[in-house]
């Protein structure tokens, strides 16, 4: 394969595998919010720590569906800046999830250990996540920019 078979490959735009993939992201991501929504809505009355419990998971399913509808929308090559997207996500959610569960500790003034390590997992998986993403990103742009180099050094 020459390297401008190679660019005309890495240039193609998301694959329809891809692309329901994020439309499945997508869906669910309007779907829990407003599955959550509703819920919200038809009880009244609930505490307050429940109706900011119930905004946070509602802004973070439409994240998501932001996310996935993004995706699906771009017709340039991403070259994984989808995946350093939804990784940069999974740690927007989980501190929003620790900062949460900081409160509720410290309202309780208790110390739950299952919990801590809770928010110790998602951390790490979170972390894990967007440092791979954000390799992966690194690498596929080193190639094509090597790929271009030897395209036109090749003419």
């Amino acid at each position: 394969m020459t390297p401008e078979e190679m660019l005309a490959r890495l240039d193609a735009p998301l694959s329809l595998r891809k692309r329901v993939g994020y439309l499945a992201v997508a869906f669910a991501g309007l779907t829990g919010s407003a599955l959550i929504g509703l819920l919200w809505v038809t009880e009244p009355g609930l505490p307050t720590r429940t109706n900011v419990a119930f905004a946070v998971l509602v802004a973070i399913g439409l994240c998501w569906a932001a996310f996935g509808g993004w995706a699906v929308t771009r017709r340039t090559p991403l070259f994984a800046r989808d995946r350093v997207v939804a990784g940069w996500l999974g740690v927007g959610a989980w501190l929003v999830f620790s900062v949460g569960a900081l409160i509720i500790s410290l309202v309780r003034q208790e110390f739950e250990p299952l919990l801590l390590g809770v928010v110790l997992v998602l951390g790490v998986v979170a972390a894990v996540h967007l440092r791979a993403a954000r390799r992966a990103r690194a690498a596929l742009l080193r190639r094509r920019n090597a790929l271009a180099e030897t395209a036109v050094g090749g003419e």
